[in-house]
């Protein structure tokens, strides 16, 4: 059976309001969009959702912590994983911007990597 669902666009400043009729993750229409980029937004959103994660983490012997992120984003339903995992793991410095910090986290291939360094 078919379900409906209302959602709003992120991708764009207009923040469209989007109907979204979906069975399963056969996405069957889409519509109140107004550009190509709500439609792919909206087709994902509601079959797989996924978002980027940032965070900030403790660094040992520092008192600036390391500011990181994942490199792509992750299916949402990881994120809580994720996030213990960055929690769990005792960073080290020196850091630089653009190291990995957690290679394939979750199983989902995507690394997090830190957006600041830290001496």
């Amino acid at each position: 059976m078919p379900t409906t669902e209302i959602i709003t666009c992120i991708n764009c400043p207009m923040g469209c309001r989007m109907e979204v009729t979906h069975e399963g993750e056969n996405v069957l229409s889409v519509t109140g969009n107004t550009c190509k980029r709500g439609d792919a937004y909206a087709r994902q959103e509601c079959v797989k959702p996924l978002r980027m994660v940032t965070a900030v983490a403790p660094v040992k012997d520092r008192d600036m912590p390391v500011s990181l992120k994942t490199r792509t984003p992750i299916p949402k339903k990881d994120i809580d994983g994720c996030m213990r995992a960055i929690m769990a793991k005792p960073f080290a410095a020196p850091i630089a911007a653009g190291d990995v910090l957690i290679e394939n986290v979750c199983g989902t291939g995507v690394d997090v990597i830190a957006t600041k360094a830290v001496p």
